[in-house]
């Protein structure tokens, strides 16, 4: 343990998009659970809060960088100086809501910064000699959502599921995991890919689904359900995959996929239910009344995805891992968590925020 942990502290790894949801978390994961050093390379756009790291500023190990995934210089300026053993990439434009009105963030964003961190990643590590040549890594985050839809009786979601993207958020994404796949087959770059399903957990912008009912629901507004709630997603808990990619980078091989699933069906209705429960329990109204009894059914989006499920046997079966957290103990830390961090939930609900749930969500209430 010793030898690992001195290894570890010469290790220094660069993590694009850490001051969103999923990368926040990894960030946490790393400062306390390991000895890396952590570069943070973070545009620090709607969906991103520098104050979610605050407690790590005095952290020796931790350093943001603002500053956007599409600046060639900087990458190569960032990559000379620090020298990582590894990039993590997380930064996306990841709303499929937001995907639909205005899909050319999510064009510069997850295809062209991909492609951008890709050419200095690869100029980087032909110039590394043995052993860091041989150990650098580029591990890309994805979703399962590349793979489109699924019927309800169909198996889940495997590393050889063809692709077939639905909006332009998974399209986007498909293009990266793409591009990825091309620069290990054409150059040798060592890179992994990883394709979760949904996550729920600390530090997630209340856009999506999760955070907004809980937000909404202590606020006594009405919660919003796509369609018929009859939508299913697999529900993975944000710890559990952060372990993931630590599982994926340590004993991945390179240029292989990884599917990282929570094994927890849920339709949307179920969810929402299940929340509300945990809040009568944990937060109940001064009424007396269930939180249930705020469910609105809403006009539903345009090429919503009835179904996604992922088959985790391969990460299980090769690297050995699986999910430590059942859907209900992840649910139960989760709302937990936003409970005791209202004032947080509350500051990043910004105007603009609150224009975009009205234009998503109270005019579907209303057609």
């Amino acid at each position: 343990m010793q030898k690992q942990n001195e290894l570890e502290s010469r290790e220094r790894i660069l993590v694009t998009g850490g001051c969103g949801f999923i990368g926040t978390n990894y960030i946490h994961k790393q400062l306390i659970h390991s000895f890396r050093s952590v570069i943070n390379l973070d545009k620090c756009t709607y969906a991103a809060n520098p104050q979610n790291l605050a407690g790590c500023t005095d952290v020796e190990r931790y350093t943001l960088v603002q500053g956007d995934i599409c600046d060639r210089e900087l990458l190569d300026y960032l990559l000379q100086t620090h020298r990582p053993s590894a990039i993590i990439h997380f930064a996306a434009e990841s709303h499929v809501d937001r995907s639909i009105t205005g899909p050319k963030a999510f064009v510069d964003t997850n295809i062209l910064g991909t492609f951008q961190l890709l050419q200095a990643a690869r100029d980087y590590w032909s110039k590394l000699t043995a052993p860091g040549r041989e150990d650098f890594r580029f591990l890309h985050v994805s979703t399962d959502e590349v793979f489109g839809s699924l019927g309800q009786d169909e198996r889940g979601f495997h590393e050889k599921t063809p692709y077939s993207p639905n909006s332009p958020y998974s399209a986007s994404k498909a293009a990266s995991d793409h591009m990825v796949r091309a620069y290990q087959q054409t150059y040798g770059l060592p890179t992994l890919t990883t394709n979760c399903s949904n996550n729920h957990g600390p530090f997630q912008f209340p856009e999506k689904l999760i955070p907004l009912v809980i937000r909404r629901a202590i606020n006594g507004e009405s919660l919003p359900i796509y369609g018929d709630g009859m939508n299913i997603r697999d529900w993975l808990f944000v710890g559990d995959h952060c372990s993931a990619i630590d599982s994926v980078l340590a004993n991945g091989v390179p240029g292989e996929t990884y599917n990282i699933g929570g094994n927890s069906e849920r339709t949307n209705r179920q969810v929402v239910q299940t929340l509300c429960t945990l809040l009568d329990e944990l937060a109940p109204t001064t009424s007396g009344r269930s939180y249930s009894e705020q469910i609105t059914f809403v006009k539903d989006r345009p090429g919503h995805d009835r179904r996604y499920a992922v088959d985790a046997s391969k990460i299980l079966r090769e690297l050995g891992w699986q999910p430590s957290c059942t859907f209900e103990q992840g649910m139960r830390r989760t709302v937990n968590w936003y409970l005791q961090n209202n004032a947080w939930l509350e500051s990043i609900a910004s105007g603009d925020y609150l224009n975009w749930i009205a234009s998503n969500y109270e005019q579907r209430c209303s057609q």
